[in-house]
């Protein structure tokens, strides 16, 4: 055969393939749009999974085939050039797996897992991350056995090199065996609403590997490494009842009437209750006087909400309410003064 044909040939084996690895997915999606008929989406998510990696395995056939055609005897590096088809073709069985995989727990996320209410989402998300790394690390293993590298001397020495990475990465493995712990003991889950140490709070947004990012009321992400959320006090508003008490400080004159001043209060905070969103509309508002204060008399004003950022927009609307009531009951709200007396 003339060196031109032995040219034109294998390239025309590799446009072929190339070319077939359109005609694939084409048909893929063909099939795709027959199984969007069928009551579960497993069979979608599947498909969708397949089409980037048939791509790559008609072009790794392709190759081979033009390679075994041209060039039979073609070595690289000491290793016969099929050595290296075998090792691209068990990469890409393992981001095959990896795909289907994570197909699998796609479609049981949003199919079951809702209707699921023992299902952990954290640790689902856990459980898939981990997943495809262990794929990976199975390949790995079975490429260094193809290319004859004994793996009981490598674990050994990587037993010894481990530790010494684990003490130069001590700080990243506590955060990441914290992320466990958090994925396990569930202190939060995403969509809470928590406070760390009494100054930092917010929603948490994303619970990773290494750290947990908390999205504050400001619009702010705040991203705090899991072995600190472990050790740090964590409130965590969405835990059991989400209700909560909404105490507003009040002070009036020393000359006010007092069983007034808690009937005019009580009516404002009722009306509040029962038209403000977010307010418990069945709870009955009361207030407790607690402190004779330099220029007024203290007051507690005790309100509910059904979550914690509904204090906000309860506070708001009680204090313009009750200011102008207090201003048509003639009821006052003193500024700080001090009564001077001159004795002589």
């Amino acid at each position: 055969m003339n060196l031109p044909m032995q040219i034109i040939i294998p390239v025309a084996i590799v446009v072929g393939a190339y070319l077939v690895s359109f005609v694939a997915t084409f048909l893929l999606d063909k099939i795709r749009h027959f199984t969007s008929k069928t009551k579960t989406t497993l069979d979608d998510e599947i498909i969708h999974a397949l089409h980037r990696p048939a791509r790559f395995i008609f072009i790794l056939i392709g190759l081979y085939i033009a390679l075994d055609y041209a060039m039979p005897e073609l070595t690289f590096l000491g290793l016969h050039y099929s050595k290296y088809i075998v090792i691209l073709a068990i990469i890409l069985s393992a981001y095959l797996v990896v795909r289907i995989v994570g197909a699998i727990f796609t479609w049981y996320g949003h199919e079951i897992g809702p209707e699921n209410k023992n299902i952990d989402k954290t640790l689902f998300r856990f459980l898939r991350r981990f997943s495809a790394v262990l794929i990976y690390v199975i390949a790995l293993i079975i490429v260094l056995d193809r290319l004859g590298i004994e793996i009981g001397p490598l674990l050994a020495g990587l037993g010894i090199a481990g530790l010494a990475v684990a003490l130069a990465l001590q700080d990243t493995l506590a955060n990441v065996f914290a992320g466990f712990y958090v994925a396990a003991d569930k202190p939060y889950e995403i969509g809470d609403f928590i406070e760390i140490d009494t100054d930092t709070n917010g929603y948490v947004e994303d619970i990773g590997w290494r750290s947990t990012i908390i999205r504050t009321l400001p619009n702010n992400r705040i991203i705090v490494p899991n072995s600190k959320m472990t050790q740090s006090v964590i409130r965590n508003f969405h835990k059991g009842a989400q209700e909560m008490s909404v105490l507003v400080q009040v002070g009036v004159a020393y000359g006010s009437d007092l069983d007034k001043v808690e009937k005019v209060t009580v009516e404002v905070g009722k009306q509040i209750q029962e038209t403000i969103e977010g307010a418990v509309k069945t709870h009955v508002p009361f207030i407790r006087y607690h402190t004779f204060a330099d220029s007024s008399i203290n007051f507690s004003v005790i309100l509910r909400t059904t979550e914690y950022t509904g204090q906000y927009l309860l506070k708001h609307e009680f204090i313009k309410a009750l200011k102008k009531r207090y201003d048509k009951e003639r009821i006052e709200i003193p500024y700080p003064h001090r009564v001077i007396q001159n004795k002589n």
